[in-house]
């Protein structure tokens, strides 16, 4: 059972739902290690004071906002504790609302929530309440450091609850002009079209990620002596005449096939002998 990474309550008008706070997902990214170039000794990172010049302590770390040019505040531990906000342990529901109105690039990471036992039947009440209503909970939830905005929502038997990024967080540019583009009827129909031959419900077990695959397999590749052949770049620069290409692509959807991706070039074996030498 994983360990949760917050306890407290769904406050819900007068009702409050005791619950614990979990990560949902995980990164399956292939981690390295950075090593020294010469004699491929891990290297290590080390908490370095310049002023004392000698390596710091964990136990010796403190946490300083810079107000002024290295002129820094420090606060403790205890200080954080004593922020003056409810919502370090109360997911106070604020508001209600569709989830087409928030837009997905507020969201930022998904955790899930556990009711405690006495908390059970509000629980469930709040998730089958938003199923039935197709809303989604808005709220603020203060953890790491931080009071997040939030969004709740049910998803397969549990809430989920989503951090959220607040405005001034998302650096999109608004209002930037895209230079004045001639789109005939022709060609706004045939990529519609397309859209609708393509449109189908989205079925996240089909999808993997190529990138890792492929690393491992130039891991596993280098470990057995392997010679590794690059996969040729796609072409820069070529002027393609758009009504072919949609007219190409809108024919290969209507035969079941999706516009083909270009081919990663094999892993290919190096002979024995250097497969031999590198085991040596």
């Amino acid at each position: 059972m994983p360990r949760s990474i917050w306890n407290g309550v769904v406050s819900f008008g007068m009702v409050s739902i005791p619950v614990k706070l979990y990560t949902a997902t995980e990164s399956k990214d292939i981690s390295f290690n950075t090593l020294h170039k010469k004699c491929g000794t891990r290297i290590k990172q080390l908490r370095w004071c310049p002023t004392c010049e000698k390596e710091v302590e964990w136990g010796d770390v403190v946490r300083g906002y810079e107000h002024t040019k290295e002129q820094y505040v420090v606060l403790t531990d205890e200080d954080f504790a004593k922020l003056p906000l409810t919502s370090k342990h109360t997911i106070d529901l604020a508001a209600f609302v569709t989830a087409d109105q928030i837009d997905p690039i507020y969201y930022e990471k998904s955790y899930y929530l556990e009711p405690d036992e006495t908390g059970i039947k509000p629980f469930v009440l709040l998730m089958r309440a938003l199923q039935k209503k197709g809303l989604t909970a808005v709220a603020k939830l203060a953890i790491r450091n931080k009071e997040r905005l939030c969004a709740l929502r049910p998803y397969d038997g549990t809430l989920m609850l989503e951090t959220l990024y607040y405005p001034d967080e998302v650096r999109v540019q608004k209002g930037v002009d895209l230079p004045t583009i001639k789109v005939s009827e022709k060609e706004l129909a045939m990529a519609t079209s397309l859209i609708d031959l393509m449109l189908e419900d989205f079925k996240p077990a089909e999808y993997k990620d190529n990138y890792r695959e492929a690393l491992m397999q130039i891991i596993t590749a280098k470990l057995e002596g392997a010679q590794i052949v690059e996969a040729p770049a796609p072409p820069r620069g070529k002027v393609v005449d758009l009504m072919s290409a949609l007219k190409a692509s809108v024919d290969a959807a209507k035969s079941g096939r999706k516009a083909p991706a270009p081919k990663r070039a094999p892993v290919r074996a190096a002979p024995a002998r250097r497969r031999k030498a590198a085991a040596g």
